[in-house]
């Protein structure tokens, strides 16, 4: 029988490998024309998601990439106030390691035959057992799997809900190689993440494995119209950066040093999720993986979930190969009740970013005790 997975993330391929692994066959359809079409994001912490790629037998070619000091973390005021710095040994366990998406994706890639994935694939419709394509070719299948992210159209053949913003936009920044270009910023970024909260706002950094900071400025309980009334100017990079430093008027200079220092690099990301909790009937020859099934705040939970759907749905279809109805309710079950908690779990930390006293809040999360 034909299984076929629309969308090359990482669900969608962790759950192509799961199938490889088991000899089951099963083609990817990406709409991106290769695999270094775009910028795949910035780095992610993989913890729970390990478990996905030891199932995969991917777990010792991951710890290769992983990056271990990407567990350091500085947490903030926006007076310049250091509350929490957290160094990791050398020696430390791998327990919630940083590893860039490219990296990760790359490795599910090179993991599959080489015409698993069909590039240049644009999914249009699906239905009685035949997927279309938007350059009008179409192929059957049996099974048919969404895996095409938060503004999936597969969704839409299981379910009318839709991703709803959730009061949060981001501006998306980043130095490029911060240790020969800014030593002293590079420095006081340290080597994983450095957080500042407060004001309704946050400056999230992050160092990457290949040197870039990337640089999230982020603006809680703002509307879907906060772009258009922000007064930043997106087509013109260097007055973006100017905007940008009044909007954190009253912070740090060293947090507006960050900013000015950006490269002409500067989008604008507004958040949404899904529904905590979305279910749906079951059907014997759709389901969804990832964020076209869970879509929920970017606060680390999933990636991770991403990769168990496509392990356990991976598990479950070679456990009943000749059964897909079974087996799609068998994972959805398991996943609904996984992806539900992660979801409302999200949704209290997101809770915490948005407090007036964010950063404090922040600290007693990290440190109950």
């Amino acid at each position: 029988m034909t299984i076929a997975i629309v969308g090359a993330g990482l669900g969608g391929l962790t759950l192509a490998r799961m199938l490889h692994l088991n000899g089951i066959d099963a083609v990817v359809y990406e709409r991106e024309p290769a695999r270094d079409a775009r910028s795949q994001g910035g780095m992610l912490d993989i913890h729970s998601g390990q478990r996905a790629l030891r199932e995969a037998g991917l777990i010792d070619q991951f710890y290769e990439i992983a990056r271990g000091e990407g567990q350091d973390m500085r947490l903030l005021e926006p007076d310049g106030t250091l509350l929490l710095q957290e160094n990791t040994p050398d020696d430390a366990p791998l327990a919630r390691p940083e590893v860039d998406r490219a990296d990760l994706r790359d490795l599910l890639l090179d993991s599959l035959p080489e015409d698993a994935v069909r590039w240049g694939r644009a999914f249009e419709s699906a239905g009685e057992g035949v997927l279309r394509f938007t350059d009008g070719s179409s192929t059957a299948y049996d099974l048919l799997v969404g895996a095409d992210g938060a503004n999936s159209r597969v969704r839409a053949l299981l379910t009318d809900a839709r991703p709803a913003h959730i009061g949060q936009n981001s501006v998306e920044i980043g130095i490029p190689d911060i240790d020969r270009t800014y030593p002293d910023l590079a420095a006081m970024v340290g080597r994983g993440n450095y957080w500042v909260l407060g004001d309704g706002k946050s400056l999230a950094a992050q160092r990457n494995g290949d040197g870039r900071v990337r640089i999230g400025l982020n603006f809680y309980r703002t509307g879907e119209d906060f772009f258009a009334t922000s007064g930043i100017p997106f087509d013109d990079p260097a007055a973006a950066r100017a905007r940008l430093i009044e909007l954190f008027d009253g912070w740090d200079a060293r947090f507006t040093a960050l900013i000015a220092a950006c490269d002409d690099t500067v989008a604008p990301r507004a958040l949404t999720t899904l529904p905590i909790g979305l279910t749906w009937p079951s059907a014997p020859d759709v389901t969804l993986v990832g964020d076209a099934a869970h879509l929920m705040p970017p606060v680390g939970e999933g990636a991770n979930m991403a990769l168990l759907d496509g392990a356990v749905l991976g598990l479950a279809l070679a456990a009943h190969p000749d059964d897909f109805p079974a087996a799609v309710k068998e994972y959805e079950q398991e996943m609904f009740e996984r992806t539900s908690a992660a979801a409302r779990d999200s949704a209290e930390i997101q809770e915490l970013l948005e407090a007036p006293d964010a950063s404090r809040r922040m600290l007693a999360f990290f440190q109950p005790n």
